[in-house]
């Protein structure tokens, strides 16, 4: 036995399944109080978001020795259409002494301030988040709420701002990480009954992954905590989604190969040994290909993005130590009658090898050429929704699904005072610059007022208020004149910041991380699939129809999102979250099919095994790329625009692929090709089946064990 064949017994072997059964208990035992940490030790605020060489951050950096970099600016807004009263006013003026006592609440309140038209007032309301984050929105903002609503009901009421926005995305991201968990494992559930039609099976994947997602976020938790690794909201949702369908996908390969072997030997040890070992090179491969492929987000600008990278690697990591360790034991342990009522009995037919797949083989190899290009054609007609692709940011508004009372408050305000109240253009400047600075700040087109310099160390911090929207595409332009004007001030050293400068930066690092990364994510994956399959053609082969079923993907999407769901755009990140997913995860069936048509074309020449893998693979791959789409289907269920379009775009790129790219177009191609595809390994050189030399008396086929050339 050598050492491979070794290795992959051993979480199967007749003790040492217990062992590491024992060892995944004491491992959990110490590992699950911290995984419930991970939730509170996420970090929101918009400085881990943003690229720390980003003008606005350098701003929120140098804003702490003015102003609290951690206070929400929360506005409160009374609206009268007749006229505010006197009564009104007086109303307002005791509601501002009553904010002060709201929860984290901290600094000077400011107003109430009175719309020039007299149909409204405001009151700016700082809220604390130096310890809470944004947590401390939620409750600040319904004390308040409480307070101004309380009275004449004909004075309309709106909390906006910054703080009211950050309360509302608060309470949309409030319990993702238990909503995702229970929706997913949900959707897990009721796909493994029908994949394995036993009412007991889908019990060990779904603990197995459940395990794997415990151990991932303790383990993640101790790297926040002891090594500076950044989480937030998206990427803790992400990992979620991310352990539970990979290590279901793990485990369908896995079983099924297991299934396979049961009716090839008669002890089960032996026969999970032997689906290790011819199943777990293609699921080491696919997991490395996922977290080597997330690793390449540390390349971005965004922290955010950078931050995500690590906690997906990990993820995957771990779900992947827990499907080739924990499942096989199990399985292993709970013996042959975990498959009722359909036990897989020594000596019985492989029902795959007359299924639906071989069929749909058979029906491609009739005329491989023309089924590639029509799949090609049709996929590439399907890319053509990427002209209307707009990821160049979501407005506040554009944000949630719904209409939240911030977002329609941001639009009533905008009626009655300068459109950027409460959300400045913030300048940081030398105290020797601090009055030219303003004096151009005041000048800039889209500037409505400035306040007077505020000096301090030798720095200088002033504002000035927009005259659009913060969130709007003029408030962006506005920003760019003022970081013009305000550099070109001589000893000023000025840095323009801001929400809104927070905006443009971000996706201006965005659109960076787009161009850098992703040829770096094909280059990883290119290398690993040559290093698997060791071959050049394969390789380029692959990676050119998960590109394509992207392409097609994204091309969907977009026109969805802008026809059907009539969302404002995409977030500047969606391009490339779904371009990474898609392509780790797509690759994954890819390297699931070709290592089964590699090792079946040794016996029965490529063509041949392009059949026989399709119709040995084609169903477990179905129902992992079916439970994997349904995963990410569930980000669609939470009310932020940003969830939802990922979790779309995954959803439908992973059934494309599934069950257009793999099974059709790759199948195609290999039939094409024929033993080209191999080119330049040893398999390459194979002339004809195996079968076909046999009975022409033209040698023995070619065998694994005997090609050192590869």
């Amino acid at each position: 036995m050598n050492l491979a064949r070794r290795l992959a017994a051993l979480p199967c072997g007749r003790r040492s399944k217990w062992v590491v059964l024992a060892a995944w208990i004491i491992l959990l035992l110490v590992l699950a109080p911290l995984a419930g940490k991970l939730t509170g030790a996420e970090d929101n605020q918009a400085s881990s978001w943003l690229p720390g060489s980003a003008e606005s951050t350098k701003v929120l950096n140098l804003e702490g020795a003015f102003t609290s970099t951690q206070s929400a600016p929360t506005v409160v807004l009374y609206v009268r259409d007749s006229g505010i009263t006197a009564a009104d006013r007086a109303k307002a003026a005791a509601d501002a002494t009553a904010f002060a006592s709201a929860p984290h609440v901290k600094g000077q309140i400011t107003g109430p301030v009175v719309a020039q038209d007299g149909k409204a007032l405001q009151t700016v309301v700082p809220v604390d988040m130096t310890t809470g984050g944004w947590n401390n929105l939620t409750p600040a903002v319904d004390r308040m709420r409480a307070v101004a609503t309380a009275g004449d009901p004909g004075l309309a009421v709106h909390i906006t701002g910054p703080g009211g926005i950050g309360a509302d995305q608060s309470k949309a991201f409030a319990g993702i990480d238990g909503t995702l968990l229970y929706a997913t494992l949900g959707v897990v559930v009721i796909l493994l009954l029908l994949t394995y039609r036993s009412p007991t099976l889908w019990l060990l994947p779904l603990m197995s992954s459940g395990l794997a997602l415990t151990a991932a976020e303790a383990v993640i938790y101790l790297l926040v905590k002891h090594a500076g690794l950044t989480v937030n909201a998206q990427s803790g949702g992400i990992l979620v989604v991310l352990v539970i369908g990979a290590g279901t996908d793990y485990a369908l390969l896995l079983v099924a190969r297991y299934r396979e072997e049961l009716r090839r030997h008669e002890d089960r040890h032996e026969a999970m040994a032997e689906a290790m070992h011819r199943a777990g090179p293609a699921i080491i491969a696919s997991a490395a290909t996922v977290a080597v492929s997330m690793l390449c987000l540390l390349f971005a600008r965004m922290n955010s993005t950078s931050g995500l990278g690590p906690v997906c690697a990990i993820g995957i990591a771990v779900a992947l130590a827990a499907m080739v360790t924990l499942l096989p034991a199990l399985l292993v342990i709970c013996g042959r009658w975990i498959f009722w009522p359909v036990k897989p009995s020594f000596g019985t037919a492989e029902p795959t090898e007359s299924g639906i797949w071989a069929k749909v083989g058979g029906g491609i190899s009739r005329r491989p050429r023309l089924v590639w290009i029509g799949t090609t054609l049709a996929l590439g007609a399907l890319a053509l929704g990427l002209f209307s692709l707009k990821a160049d940011g979501l407005s506040t508004a554009g944000s949630f699904t719904g209409k939240p009372d911030s977002v329609v408050g941001e639009t009533v305000l905008a009626q009655h005072f300068p459109a950027g109240a409460g959300s400045p253009v913030v300048v940081i400047t030398t105290a020797a610059g601090a009055a030219q600075a303003q004096s151009v700040l005041a000048g800039v087109p889209g500037i409505a007022s400035t306040t007077p310099p505020l000096t301090k160390g030798g720095f200088a911090y002033l504002t000035g208020t927009l005259s659009s929207a913060p969130d709007s595409k003029a408030a962006q332009a506005t920003v760019d004149r003022v970081r013009a004007a305000e550099h070109a001030v001589p000893g000023a050293q000025a840095k323009v910041g801001g929400n809104t400068a927070v905006q443009l930066d971000t996706q201006r690092a965005s659109r960076h991380d787009d161009y850098l990364i992703i040829p770096i994510v094909l280059l990883v994956v290119l290398l690993i699939l040559a290093l698997l399959l060791r071959a050049v053609v394969a390789p380029l082969l692959l990676i050119g129809t998960v590109v394509l079923s992207f392409a097609a993907a994204l091309g969907v999407s977009s026109f969805s999102f802008a026809h059907l769901f009539h969302f404002q755009g995409e977030d500047s990140s969606f391009p490339l979250f779904v371009f990474v997913f898609l392509v780790a995860l797509g690759i994954d069936y890819n390297i699931f099919l070709m290592t089964r048509v590699r090792e079946e074309s040794f016996h029965r020449g490529t063509r041949g095994g392009a059949l026989a893998g399709l119709a040995a693979t084609g169903g477990v791959i179905t129902s992992a790329g079916l439970i994997l789409a349904s995963t990410f289907g569930v980000l669609g269920t939470l009310p932020v625009v940003g969830f939802a379009e990922i979790g779309f775009a995954v959803c439908l790129g992973v059934l494309l692929d599934t069950l257009v790219v793999r099974s059709v177009l790759v199948t195609a191609l290999t039939m094409d090709l024929d033993r080209r595809l191999w080119w330049p390994s040893a398999l390459g050189k194979v002339t004809a089946p195996a079968s076909f030399a046999a009975a022409r008396g033209g040698g023995a086929a070619l065998d694994p064990a005997s090609e050192h050339t590869v």
